[in-house]
């Protein structure tokens, strides 16, 4: 608790101290931010709208794979098979952030310079790319538990009434699991943010 206390209270002096000099209208609206260069800028809505922007092509990237792998796991793969990739998918969450921003910036920043040459050595479209893949065994995990979740009775009526696997993954049990999949899909966004905001 008291550590707790004594984070806020240095951050709320510090704002406090912050915001004597540097008017919040300004902090707001500015379109630059240099606090060490010679011309000082604070603009807060750079860093705002690049953290929005990676985390956009993050989900791009995470969500649709995310929920495959979690329905391929759930639905189509062995009992055996889906003890072996869960705990795999579960380690890989594990991987610190920085090996995977080594990774973007090693190999899939050349690699998207070959197919769009004018693109930056720091961009946005790898990190969110990069961001993505990091965020994909959270959102598998956790979409995974909530379609193995699902009764086996709901499976089996829609089986016994004809449908396919395909009908009963799309209409039965990603429907009755839905909540659990927004919410991997919420941590999942909650963790591309936390990674991106400065």
């Amino acid at each position: 608790i008291f550590t707790t206390i004594g984070v806020i209270a240095v951050l709320l002096f510090e704002s406090i101290a912050f915001f004597r000099e540097i008017p919040i209208s300004r902090f707001l609206t500015e379109t630059q931010w240099t606090p060490l260069f010679a011309e000082k800028h604070f603009g807060i809505i750079v860093l705002a709208s690049a953290t929005f922007l990676t985390t956009a092509i993050a989900m791009a990237v995470a969500l649709p794979f995310g929920l495959m792998a979690a329905v391929y796991m759930s639905e189509y793969a062995s009992e055996r098979t889906r003890r072996i990739l869960k705990p795999s998918i579960e380690i890989l969450a594990g991987i610190p952030t920085v090996v995977y921003g080594y990774f973007a910036l090693l190999f899939v920043t050349p690699l998207l310079k070959k197919l769009i040459p004018s693109i930056s050595g720091f961009n946005a479209l790898s990190a969110g790319i990069v961001m993505g893949i990091m965020i994909i065994p959270t959102v598998a995990s956790l979409s995974e538990d909530a379609l193995y979740a699902v009764p086996r009775s709901l499976r089996e009526g829609a089986y016994a009434l004809g449908a396919s696997t395909r009908q009963v993954v799309t209409g039965i049990v990603i429907p009755a699991a839905s909540s659990g999949i927004l919410a991997s899909f919420i941590l999942g966004v909650s963790r591309a943010l936390g990674e991106t905001m400065i």
